[in-house]
């Protein structure tokens, strides 16, 4: 493992430490029985890893450590890890740019989920790999949206594309055409936060998916929504309102440091086939790295 890899491990650890707390202090039980599987198992969900999930984690882990009379504490920790990897590894997806560029991505979500911090973070994560990056403030709504995204912008080097008003649809099909004149390789596209039962800002998205398409065929490439991870099972809802609407092609979950509902990625692997791209844990630049499943379960579970 790099030193960046060990590095931003220790940083996950340390984010999911109220998580971990109530899982991991039961696996130094002196006995396995039936009892700790039933402790065991109220804290996955209260992890909000959800009952369905948590039920199949622990079959999952019975049936791996077979018919053994008396499997030790250590057993059933490299059990439950090695299921849980399993449970996440569908949801993994590495973020490959295709040929042809701009590589356009819209980026959605409700207020308070740290959309467009994730967005200037995602602009850091893309510019250090040495792709020429353009952000759209698509969210004509909130002064302070445009203004964070400049900010964001000026610390990466980034262009902004912004318009102290107007139509979003608009902005990002303009922000389109200026990525294709610039040659920029990543164009990411905010949009106003909203929340899925508002039905006139859902029909909205719909139309800057539609506007970025005008723009560039085949875009947008990626359709992202930042879900805050402290909202737990909440956000199994937003992903389902969200997806229905637009077609999600991938999540972005933030704020899973100092949570202890970080058993939410459980949840989601297991609802629905929308992968993870990303996971943040702090307000660093650096603290927005791609999910891993066996990294995750290994910050949750221990090694």
């Amino acid at each position: 493992m790099s030193e960046e890899d060990q590095g931003w491990l220790a940083r996950l650890k340390q984010g999911l430490a109220k998580t971990r707390a109530g899982i991991v202090g039961l696996l130094s039980a002196a006995r396995i029985d039936e009892a700790l599987f039933e402790e065991l198992e109220a804290a996955l969900v209260q992890a909000d890893t959800g009952v369905p999930a948590a039920q199949l984690l622990l079959q999952r882990v019975r049936t791996r450590l077979g018919r053994r009379e008396a499997p030790t504490p250590e057993a059933v920790r490299a059990a439950l890890r090695e299921e849980l990897t399993a449970l996440l590894a569908p949801s993994e997806r590495s973020v490959l740019l295709p040929e042809q560029r701009p590589w356009v991505v819209m980026v959605v979500g409700v207020n308070g989920s740290g959309k467009t911090t994730t967005i200037g973070k995602l602009a850091h994560w893309f510019a250090a790999g040495r792709y020429k990056v353009l952000l759209a403030a698509g969210d004509t709504f909130r002064a302070a949206a445009r203004e964070q995204l400049q900010i964001w912008g000026e610390r990466n080097g980034v262009e902004v594309i912004s318009q102290a008003s107007g139509d979003p649809a608009a902005v990002i099909f303009d922000s389109v055409a200026a990525a294709r004149a610039r040659s920029v390789d990543v164009l990411i596209a905010d949009t106003a936060g909203r929340l899925p039962t508002q039905t006139h800002l859902m029909e909205e998205l719909k139309r800057i998916k539609r506007a970025i398409a005008k723009g560039q065929e085949g875009a947008p490439h990626e359709v992202v929504l930042v879900v805050d991870g402290t909202n737990g099972q909440n956000v199994l809802a937003q992903v389902r309102a969200f997806d229905q609407a637009i077609g999600l092609t991938g999540l972005i979950v933030t704020k899973l440091d100092g949570t202890a509902k970080g058993g939410v990625i459980a949840a989601l692997a297991l609802e629905r086939p929308v992968p993870i791209l990303f996971l943040g844990v702090g307000e660093r630049p650096q603290d927005l790295q791609p999910f891993s499943a066996r990294q995750f379960a290994e910050a949750l579970i221990g090694t």
